[in-house]
């Protein structure tokens, strides 16, 4: 690959979008236009270390909107689509599932359609290197038992709307592969955390009502075993795939620290002891076990030898050592967190929804 590249990055103000835009600035001589449509997850603040580079781009606009997208694509004639806009959150596809089949499926199909126009209209060496890489998750693979691994050639069984639209948009990218000749990459990842993750999800929660002196809700027993991967490390992975990676390709990326809930918590709880001590007591005094939320899976793990063997990629951080940066980052940051909870979220429940949204919601 030549050292300057176009990337295009969907997504890019969310958390992953924002450590894969801020690391080609910072580490790589590659140019980055990120599309963002800046909804609640989304947020320019975590671009702010790098939206004064001249090699930084963004445009807010929507992956849905075909017109813009086959604009930003003829303006930006990018070398790589690293495409990662999409709702994310299992508890919000619960309650409002119609934004995740108009962004993670429809959005996706207009963003397939753009990049194969785009595709078609290159030549010779530019044609060659171009990659269309989707980023998905581990929860298209269902639910694990206490054993086994998901891999590359683990069966389809999302549980969620969430995952059911990402499970969706995998197969339309395998499809444009086979059927249209674009040549894409798709990777499954486990749960990432670190800092700028936006705080309705479990760790970054648990970080905040800590250091607030809320709650700490667990849901049902919170013996969930998920397996964490640092953001960093991920972005590391997503980079090196979008680069070397085997066109019509998937690669399983996984962190190797499988822990419960619960024990998530209670660690984030052991090291806001000994970060910020509250004078009231211990944090696990905040640990609320509440009910649990529908279909919740099990377990989730992933067998990342693949990415190892074929790439070289394996992650730097064990949990240990990335918790606590991500603790140290979300206390020296309340700036970041303190903007989101005054306005867009606050750290209420989400995802009891019974019935899914209703045919004319908005």
């Amino acid at each position: 690959m030549p050292a300057s590249l176009r990337f295009l990055v969907t997504g890019g103000a969310g958390f992953i979008g924002s450590a894969v835009t801020r690391r080609l600035i910072a580490e790589t001589g590659h140019s980055v236009c990120v599309v963002d449509k800046l909804t609640y997850a989304g947020n320019l603040a975590s671009l702010a270390p790098v939206a004064a580079d001249p090699r930084f781009r963004f445009e807010k606009a929507d992956i849905a909107d075909g017109e813009r997208m086959r604009a930003i694509f003829a303006e930006v004639d990018p070398d790589i689509v690293l495409h990662l806009a999409a709702e994310s959150h299992v508890d919000r596809s619960i309650d409002g599932p119609s934004a995740f089949i108009d962004t993670n499926i429809v959005g996706s199909f207009v963003l397939l359609q753009e990049a194969l126009r785009h595709w078609r209209g290159l030549a010779g060496e530019r044609r060659a290197r171009f990659r269309f890489h989707h980023v998905s998750t581990d929860e298209v693979f269902g639910s694990l038992g206490p054993d086994g691994l998901f891999d590359e050639a683990t069966a389809y069984a999302p549980t969620s709307p969430y995952s059911a639209s990402k499970a969706a948009s995998d197969h339309l990218v395998r499809a444009w592969h086979h059927t249209y000749g674009l040549p894409t990459l798709i990777t499954n990842c486990s749960n990432n955390y670190g800092p700028y993750h936006f705080p309705e999800k479990l760790i970054p929660l648990m970080i905040i009502n800590g250091i607030e002196g809320k709650p700490l809700p667990i849901y049902g027993n919170g013996l969930n075993v998920r397996d964490w991967l640092y953001v960093e490390d991920h972005a590391e992975a997503l980079l090196l795939v979008a680069q070397r990676g085997e066109p019509g390709e998937t690669y399983a990326i996984g962190g190797q620290n499988e822990l419960s809930n619960r024990d998530v918590v209670r660690a984030i709880c052991t090291l806001l002891d000994g970060l910020r001590p509250d004078p009231a007591g211990p944090h696990e005094r905040l640990i609320t076990y509440v009910a649990d939320r529908p279909g919740h899976d099990a377990r989730y793990a992933i067998d990342a030898g693949k990415i190892g063997r074929e790439l070289g990629w394996s992650p730097r951080r064990d949990f240990a050592s990335g918790l606590r940066l991500t603790v140290e980052w979300y206390l020296a940051h309340r700036n970041w967190w303190g903007d989101i909870r005054s306005g867009v979220y606050r750290g209420e429940r989400l995802g009891t929804a019974a019935v899914a949204d209703l045919p004319g919601e908005q």
